[in-house]
């Protein structure tokens, strides 16, 4: 998910900076487009930070399941995020297999899915956060 998320992120980070517009000036520097740039490479380094700690904690035998509960949910709402906000970014572009956006959108969606939907991972979190099961 973090690959797809860079993937996307990247493809309109290069997009903006060459397409123009506007006295002929690259759609980057218009402020909206900066803060959806920053917001995504701000949660792609929070994605990667948390993989590495997960990483680290398998590692070390002290991994538990809400760990990668956390990281699957987290991960994966950040990928699809970012897919999105890429796909608005590139406009109608952004909607043709010319750029790879939608590709890992369809991808993304079924990651969602098959990692485990985002309220299961809520359970798992949240009986480890109150000691409660609520799924039992």
């Amino acid at each position: 998910t973090v690959g797809a998320a860079m993937d996307c992120y990247q493809t309109a980070l290069d997009y903006t900076r060459a397409r123009k517009q506007f006295d002929d000036r690259p759609i980057a520097s218009h402020q909206l487009v900066q803060e959806k740039l920053a917001w995504m490479i701000t949660e792609i380094t929070k994605a990667q930070l948390l993989a590495w700690q997960v990483g680290k904690l398998k590692d070390s035998g002290k991994v538990e399941a809400a760990h990668i509960s956390m990281l699957k949910r987290n991960n994966a709402a950040m990928a699809l995020e970012t897919a999105r906000l890429s796909r608005d970014l590139l406009g109608a572009n952004g909607i043709t297999d010319e750029y790879p956006i939608m590709r890992h959108l369809c991808n993304l969606e079924t990651v969602k899915t098959y990692e485990g939907t985002d309220h299961i991972h809520a359970l798992v979190i949240g009986e480890r956060v109150t000691g409660i099961p609520a799924y039992r």
